[in-house]
């Protein structure tokens, strides 16, 4: 038997008010959960349009669903992927055709939805468990007859063949999700080995983050003050109403994480002096979000949502503000000088009729105005300025250059450190080694910071 996909219903409205306008096809992402028995949708948007497509209709209407661009799909599964809190995927897509082309939709299909999948996890500091749910779904929607086609691929396995679906929709699906919160305080060292100069900044920023987040992985969570039982029902103890179900809305979960001090180590060091030609900081604290269905969840669910939230939001962050410096052509400084870039900050705005919101950044020099506008062109659906939430402190940006003061602690200057500084700092040298990073700083919102220094 095939999964069953419990959609919200206003899903269903956003497709059907769909209208080709003369072309053949429009392609877009679904988004929700999935759970062991069940996978929840609770937003569609569609696919924007590539420019030049909109200035040659004619070209669109003769387009083959073989040539359905998967680089700008992907590219869009990308932009999404990052104003989805945790507990939310891109889950898979769907496709509205013509009678003609109702045919030959699945093959583009399952070509879609793997290359987007091989995309996002490029771009992820965590992987998918063993028992998670590995099936994505494709939908295939018929404008003429309105008949539904729903199937999945296992992404596990490149050689899976689709399997048939159940698509269900219900009313007010996502009114009661449960919302947990968390303040995560961030501070990153990664030294930059000489090994690694060749290196792009961004490249060795990703891998020295992999360090830190095998400690949120193995961090301790805290849910109300309490550790809990990772198979506990995470409503334990919850009140209900009449119905039998718990308002969401008196129900946010304060979550705290404690991670284990790396230089805490059981295991004798084998470290080794490294020498380095600089390093990376960040800085500041972040603040996190993550959803989960009401259906009875666990808490390894909820813990599990808000891991790869704190990951995701921090990974966000370093890789716009990478490409915000290459957009913007701002030059890498050198010479023994000291960079402070500000990353940006956290923005919520809610999913009309749900408790859910997703998440958006702002640099400090964008408007209210452009923000509204990228969620409309992002999720193609209408925002009200009024209902933005800047979750997180607006520090104003800083750029200054300075002597790397740290050199001396990085190289084998002939002016040492005294001893305990030295110390310090080889320990976390070496805790980082094999995670080579970058050199730059910034500032989250409440304020992370990336700091710079190269010798």
């Amino acid at each position: 038997m095939g999964r069953t996909y419990v959609v919200e219903e206003t899903v269903g409205q956003y497709l059907s008010n769909i209208n080709l306008q003369g072309k053949d096809f429009v392609s877009g992402l679904l988004i929700g959960q999935c759970s062991s028995q069940k996978d929840y949708v609770i937003l569609a948007t569609r696919t924007p349009p590539k420019e030049e497509q909109n200035e040659n209709l004619k070209h669109q209407q003769k387009a083959k669903l073989g040539n359905l661009d998967e680089e700008w799909t992907t590219e869009h599964a990308n932009q999404v992927s990052r104003m989805l809190p945790g507990g939310l995927l891109v889950l898979g897509v769907f496709i509205i055709t013509t009678l003609e082309m109702g045919n030959d939709c699945q093959n583009a299909l399952r070509r879609l939805i793997f290359a987007m999948e091989k995309s996002l996890n490029k771009r992820r500091l965590w992987n998918f468990t063993e028992e998670e749910i590995s099936e994505r779904v494709t939908l295939h929607i018929c404008s003429s007859t309105k008949k539904i086609v729903c199937r999945t691929y296992d992404i596990r396995d490149p050689k899976s063949s689709a399997k048939p679906a159940d698509w269900k929709y219900q009313n007010g699906l996502s009114t009661s999700w449960l919302p947990l919160e968390c303040t995560v305080h961030v501070n990153i060292h990664i030294p930059l080995s000489t090994t690694s100069v060749s290196y792009t900044l961004e490249k060795n920023t990703k891998n020295g983050l992999v360090r830190w987040a095998k400690q949120i992985e193995n961090g301790v969570y805290l849910i109300n003050g309490q550790v809990k039982d990772e198979d506990c029902d995470l409503l334990e103890g919850q009140k209900k109403s009449s119905r039998g179900n718990v308002q969401a809305a008196s129900h946010s979960f304060d979550v705290k994480v404690l991670t284990q001090l790396l230089l805490n180590s059981d295991h004798r060091s084998t470290a080794t002096v490294q020498i380095c030609s600089g390093s990376v900081n960040l800085k500041g604290a972040v603040k996190c979000r993550a959803y989960v269905h009401s259906n009875k969840p666990k808490v390894k669910d909820a813990v599990q949502a808000m891991k790869r939230d704190i990951l995701n939001t921090v990974a966000d962050r370093c890789e716009m503000l990478f490409e915000d410096l290459l957009l913007n052509e701002i030059p890498e400084k050198k010479d023994s000088e000291k960079e402070f870039h500000i990353l940006p900050h956290r923005v919520f705005v809610p999913i009309p009729g749900s408790t859910v919101m997703l998440c958006d950044y702002k640099f400090g020099d964008e408007s209210a105005e452009e923000m509204r506008d990228h969620f409309i062109e992002m999720l193609d659906h209408m925002i009200q300025i009024e209902d933005l939430e800047i979750a997180e402190e607006i520090n104003t940006a800083c750029v200054s250059y300075s002597m790397n003061t740290e050199a001396s602690l990085d190289n084998t200057d002939d002016e040492q450190p005294k001893q305990p500084i030295k110390t310090a700092v080889i320990m976390k040298i070496q805790q980082n080694i094999g995670v080579i990073a970058a050199v730059a700083v910034a500032v989250f919102a409440a304020g992370i910071s990336f700091h710079y220094f190269s010798d």
